[in-house]
């Protein structure tokens, strides 16, 4: 009898996560809209979730960009970082509003993140979503590859768009 519990038990567990419709294609984020979504998509009916806005258009012309740093430069740790827009405002992460983003930089971690996706939050990835444009960053001696990304409301990357790398080397 405790046999045939255990197999009809595991049985519905297994169609039930046979039988989802439910996306998890969003990571984990700090914007609380993201993670009630993912969590809201993980744990319940497709018909039941409320989509999320699409990922605004980028404004014709838009472009970041660093101030104060250029490719190939040498930097004392800790550097100051300025970053720079053009044609689209810089505003604090929550809402998703067209025309505006914040700042994330990527530290050693490619060029850009793929347009859509949420960007991670760990010692790679830093997010400014308090709508910051300069920043003091520590980093070991060596050479380094930023990448300066913008990002919607909760955190989508813009993609490879908005996006501006450099390479540095830390004394």
């Amino acid at each position: 009898m405790k046999k045939l519990c255990f197999i009809l038990f595991f049985g519905i567990i297994a169609m039930m996560s046979c039988n989802s419709n439910e996306s998890k294609s969003v990571s984990s984020d700090t914007a609380a809209a993201a993670v009630a979504t993912d969590s809201a998509m993980r744990h319940s009916s497709a018909d039941t979730v409320k989509s999320v806005a699409a990922l605004p258009p980028v404004p014709a012309g838009a472009k970041v960009f660093f101030k104060n740093l250029k490719n190939g430069e040498t930097v004392k740790s800790p550097f100051k970082v300025e970053m720079g827009v053009k044609n689209i405002k810089v505003d604090s992460a929550g809402s998703i509003i067209g025309g505006e983003g914040h700042h994330h930089i990527l530290i050693d971690a490619g060029d850009s993140v793929a347009a859509g996706q949420v960007i991670p939050k760990d010692a790679q990835h830093l997010h400014f979503g308090k709508g910051q444009t300069s920043a003091t960053i520590s980093l070991p001696p060596g050479k380094h590859r930023l990448t300066l990304q913008l990002a919607d409301g909760i955190h989508r990357s813009y993609g490879s768009r908005l996006s501006a790398t450099i390479e540095v080397t830390v004394k």
